[in-house]
């Protein structure tokens, strides 16, 4: 009886994905498929079938409720690329927003591996989850094969210190780490800086309650203006830059690395700097 419920279930959801993407668009995304075993799902869990099901919701988040306006999104090269984003929300809904942009704006649209930190995996569900809708942990190995494939892949260099910033650090960058750069020049591959507009309100912390994150073996633990880390229905602007290609070595000193990230760095924040400035409201 579950498993007959669980079906009409996915039925239901892929049904609601394909009547709000149209036909068009429809063919287009299943084409996405990659090579499967015969459990249905590519060397790294991904099924498309499990992702256009679960995306539905998504989705209609991303009409509806954040309203996303995408610029710059054709800038996005064709073969394997690192998309490289601010983050910051308490949630990852700036990572979905990205992905649904990529499969429902981009053209051909693709379907994107973002990068999940190591304790994503430990979370009962969560792993099988994300695992099934493409996302990975995000070790060098991983990536590189990734890479080698083809893919494009999402990376919050500024990890958990981004997406649990707190009010007073809103579109401030915190610190990169420097793995993206290295398997970007070990694999030559580009680097498209991406600045997300809207996040940061969606769910404003006011402090991180260490005891209890500890407590609960999370990173963070970030009291929000609301009690609970829920998005507010801030509307959301993503802007893609132009592709950057760096040259030099993958072992290359940490100063080296830092060279090129501050690049990378820069362009982001200045996408962020003249979104600000541009748009009237947080809300519309």
């Amino acid at each position: 009886m579950f498993d007959r419920a669980a079906s009409a279930l996915k039925k239901g959801l892929k049904a609601w994905t394909e009547s709000m993407v149209g036909d068009e668009l429809e063919q287009k995304l299943k084409g996405l498929e990659r090579s499967q075993n015969e459990y249905g799902v590519d060397p790294f869990g991904f099924s498309l079938e499990y992702a256009l099901s679960a995306i539905a919701p998504m989705i209609w988040v991303y009409r509806h409720y954040h309203r996303v306006e995408v610029h710059g999104i054709e800038k996005v090269p064709k073969g394997r690329v690192l998309l490289v984003s601010n983050h910051s929300g308490q949630l990852p809904m700036d990572g979905a927003m990205i992905g649904v942009a990529m499969l429902v704006e981009a053209d051909p649209p693709r379907a994107i591996r973002s990068m999940v930190e190591k304790w994503v995996p430990t979370l009962p569900y969560v792993s099988t989850f994300m695992a099934r809708v493409g996302q990975i942990v995000g070790t060098p190995e991983n990536c590189r094969r990734l890479l080698e494939s083809g893919e494009a892949i999402l990376v919050f260099p500024e990890g958990m210190s981004g997406i649990s910033k707190l009010w007073p650090q809103r579109y401030q960058l915190q610190g990169f780490g420097l793995g993206f750069m290295r398997l970007a020049l070990e694999t030559n591959t580009p680097i498209v800086p991406i600045a997300v507009v809207g996040a940061e309100e969606q769910s404003p912390a006011l402090v991180n309650v260490k005891p209890v994150a500890k407590l609960l073996g999370f990173p963070v633990a970030p009291l929000t203006v609301t009690g609970v880390p829920f998005p507010l229905p801030t509307k959301y602007r993503i802007y893609f830059g132009d592709p950057l290609f760096f040259t030099g070595r993958e072992d290359d000193e940490d100063a080296e690395l830092e060279k090129k990230v501050k690049v990378v760095k820069a362009s982001i924040q200045q996408m962020l700097d003249s979104g600000l400035k541009e748009r009237k409201h947080v809300f519309w």
